[in-house]
């Protein structure tokens, strides 16, 4: 690991810094926020999943975390959204929902993609074994949350995992890949045409086979403008009730799909993962 960067906010430490990802066959950066409480004992861990074209700084600047999670003394760890680099395959008309920026939180199996895009054992894997050895952080206190593409991984990398995490959330998730454009065009690239293999990557299908019941926290935005098409918070509520598996699922009025919704109700969420990591 080299540190890229490291800033002293809240009494605590936004570290950068960059790595070479076995996993993913490429280098990539990710952050971590180290609250003060980190000098002193192992503090839990929140890992933070973001959206399309996003990297690993877009949760660091604008969703204003730092000081609750100083507060609560929660580390965030941020990954960078795909693999990178020299030799890293991307859309071949440079669309922003799809490719360098748009990994999806799954392992491909279909060339070009197979090599790099094996995200799910990255965030899984090999970068908490990364933290766990380079920072003061309890691992088996984790948690998990993201937004759009970001809350997509967080929910059904912890229903596939869930004597991984205490708690998920997520703002404005892809709830259902099998069901939108976006998630059509990410999982039939890097998985192929058969929709069973989609199932795996989809917390809808996820709920319905679910053998242990997460806390669970999902917020959305009712002015969104990718609600009806791509997000379709309604099917997670379907799945939900159909399956008894309960969560908190809160619509906000008048927000859309920006790092503005993220900053209102960080705090919120930092609090609803903190009261899973500290019993």
């Amino acid at each position: 690991m080299q540190r890229i960067s490291n800033i002293k906010t809240f009494g605590g430490q936004q570290i950068q810094f960059k790595h070479q990802a076995s996993t993913l066959d490429c280098e990539m950066q990710a952050s971590i926020f180290l609250p003060p409480q980190a000098l002193t004992q192992a503090v839990p861990v929140l890992y933070w999943l973001s959206g399309l074209t996003c990297t690993d700084q877009n949760f660091v600047t604008k969703a204003g975390a730092q000081k609750a999670a100083s507060e609560l003394g929660m580390a965030i760890v941020c990954p960078d959204t795909s693999p990178r680099g020299e030799g890293v395959p991307d859309d071949v008309e440079g669309a922003w929902d799809f490719g360098l920026g748009a990994g999806f939180y799954v392992n491909a199996t279909k060339e070009p993609w197979k090599q790099h895009y094996q995200m799910l054992d990255y965030i899984t894997q090999e970068l908490p074994a990364l933290i766990k050895s380079e920072f003061n952080v309890d691992p088996n206190r984790n948690s998990i949350s993201g937004h759009s593409m970001g809350g997509h991984g967080a929910l059904t990398i912890a229903l596939k995992n869930p004597d991984m995490y205490q708690s998920v959330s997520a703002f404005s998730p892809i709830v259902s890949p099998l069901n939108c454009p976006w998630g059509e065009k990410a999982l039939g690239n890097y998985l192929g045409q058969n929709k069973v293999d989609w199932e795996q990557y989809d917390a809808c299908a996820l709920v319905k086979v679910a053998n242990k019941r997460l806390p669970i926290l999902v917020d959305q935005g009712r002015a969104d403008g990718f609600l009806e098409e791509q997000l379709k918070t309604q099917l997670l509520e379907a799945a939900s009730s159909e399956s008894d598996y309960p969560m908190q699922i809160r619509y906000q009025d008048g927000y859309d799909h920006s790092y503005f919704f993220i900053a209102s109700f960080i705090d919120e969420h930092l609090k609803f993962h903190h009261q899973y990591l500290t019993t």
